[in-house]
């Protein structure tokens, strides 16, 4: 993998989107844990794979060297932008709003895009520009109708969006930035999580199988993060977001066919826009790519 950037890139950001893509599937095993404890085991748990992971590799010196400075600050934005993204999205699939979340990564690659020209100063095409047209009509039509939580759309796109586009420009490997990233929340989490057990509310030790479920956590939010970070440092940010169709695509199929989440007559207007405007984004994509070669 590691011999050809390009290919590894690509199977990396397969994996993670993929794992993304069946998540919500292991969050609904979970549906009576509330939101925010179930964020709490999600950082804590991955810290403590993380942590192992570091000292195997004995990366601990060069990541304590890296978080430094402007990078230090960087990881706190990321930290921020990660944790709004998983709490926003737990709390939807938990109470049946798991079609707004897949919308909100049918966005989410048109956002990089927009991003990309943004901040990244990446040349806007023609094509890109009619696609997130497209996509912003069908927002604007789901706003007007109150078809669904549009908010849980907005705010997934746009935290997500921003969390990569932080990862890409910080000076971090995957890595090291995942776990800078959890070591940042713990402190909020493990409060958190002391709290309710001290209160009673804590799902920790209500079963054996529901203490595997959560420190099974740990796995489940550490890999594909580690997957899409070294995607993200080695593909174009703009290329990365073809890949992006894959999560929310199976977020789409689980919430409608496994979950049996209704589809409002909005809901199908503005999948059938975001639909075409990620289609018109691909075969761009698709056809500059043919153009270079």
């Amino acid at each position: 993998m590691t011999s050809n950037p390009d290919r590894g890139g690509l199977l990396l950001g397969i994996g993670a989107y993929a794992s993304w893509g069946v998540l919500p599937l292991y969050i609904h095993l979970l549906k009576d844990v509330p939101s925010l404890q179930l964020l709490a085991h999600r950082v804590l748990w991955s810290l403590l794979l993380l942590a192992v992971i570091v000292l195997v590799w004995k990366r601990g010196p060069a990541l304590i060297a890296a978080a430094r400075g402007r990078t230090l600050l960087g990881l706190f934005a990321s930290a921020a932008l990660i944790a709004v993204n998983w709490i926003v999205y737990i709390w939807a699939v938990q109470h049946d709003h798991t079609i707004e979340a897949s919308l909100g990564y049918f966005i989410n690659p048109l956002v990089n895009v927009a991003l990309g020209m943004a901040v990244l100063g990446e040349r806007l095409r023609r094509v890109q520009g009619v696609a997130i047209a497209i996509a912003a009509i069908g927002v604007i039509i789901l706003a007007a109708t109150g078809g669904g939580l549009l908010w849980i759309s907005i705010l997934l796109a746009l935290s997500f969006g921003g969390y990569g586009l932080v990862r890409k420009v910080i000076a971090i490997d995957a890595l090291g930035g995942l776990t800078m990233e959890t070591l940042i929340l713990a402190p909020f989490c493990l409060a958190l999580l002391l709290h309710a057990g001290a209160t009673g509310t804590g799902a920790w030790g209500q079963s054996a199988h529901l203490n595997l479920l959560l420190v099974l956590a740990g796995a489940v939010t550490a890999a594909p993060l580690l997957m899409f970070a070294a995607a993200a440092r080695r593909m174009p940010y703009s290329t990365l977001g073809l890949l992006q169709y894959l999560a929310p695509t199976l977020q789409f199929l689980t919430a409608v066919i496994i979950f049996g989440e209704p589809l409002h007559p909005a809901h199908l207007i503005v999948f059938a826009l975001i639909w075409a405007g990620c289609a018109l984004y691909a075969w761009d994509s698709l056809r500059a790519a043919r153009e270079v070669a």
